[in-house]
This record gives C-alpha cells, sequence and structure tokens, in this order.
C-alpha cells in the first residue's frame, strides 16, 4: 500500500519527508508535495518527519481527504513525465503560504 500526502501539505511544503525517502518518490508543484504510488514502497520513513502531519498509508487517509489518493496519482504521473525539477530528492527552503497551519 503506498502512501499518500493529504490537505496538510497544501501550501505548506515542507521536504524532510523526501530527504528520507528510500525511493525517491516525491514530486512536487508550486502548492504541494505529491507521492508516485507506483515508486512507493510503503516503509513509512516519511510519516514521521512531516512537521503538518499530512502523509498517510492508502488505507488510513481520513475520509474527507479519500480524493487525495487519485491526487497524489494523478499529479506524480502527470510531473514525472514533465520531467525537469518536479521531481525531489533533498530538503529545500519551506513553504508556508497563507493557507498553511504548521502543528
Amino acid at each position: 500500500m503506498p502512501h499518500v500526502v493529504t490537505a496538510n501539505c497544501n501550501d505548506c511544503k515542507y521536504t524532510d519527508c523526501c530527504v528520507v525517502c528510500p525511493v525517491e518518490c516525491f514530486y512536487q508543484d508550486e502548492t504541494m508535495l505529491y507521492i508516485d504510488p507506483e515508486d512507493c514502497i510503503d516503509c513509512e520513513a516519511c510519516v514521521p518527519e512531516c512537521p503538518v502531519e499530512a502523509i498517510y498509508s492508502e488505507p488510513n487517509v481520513p475520509s474527507q481527504w479519500s480524493s487525495f489518493i487519485q491526487l497524489n496519482a494523478e499529479r506524480a504521473s502527470a510531473l514525472k513525465s514533465a520531467g525537469g525539477d518536479a521531481h525531489i530528492t533533498e530538503k529545500a527552503p519551506a513553504k508556508e503560504g497563507p493557507d498553511c497551519k504548521k502543528k
């Protein structure tokens, strides 16, 4: 079961999770991060690294955020195909936009 980045990451990008991922399955756009479900090995290394508690294993995604399962798959696939700097493997400066609610 892959992991999923959910609403808490929206406008609140912290990349601590990307650094610990052994299979480098994170992609980003200007708003948030996404996990490629094809590459995720369900190791859970990213979960404790997320300061906004945005990452869940797919079966544990809260029901109000279930749309993020498909969103991660679609956005990761599109960003992966596009190439460029969307694939993120290193820590970058945090993005704390106006909708960011850091815990």
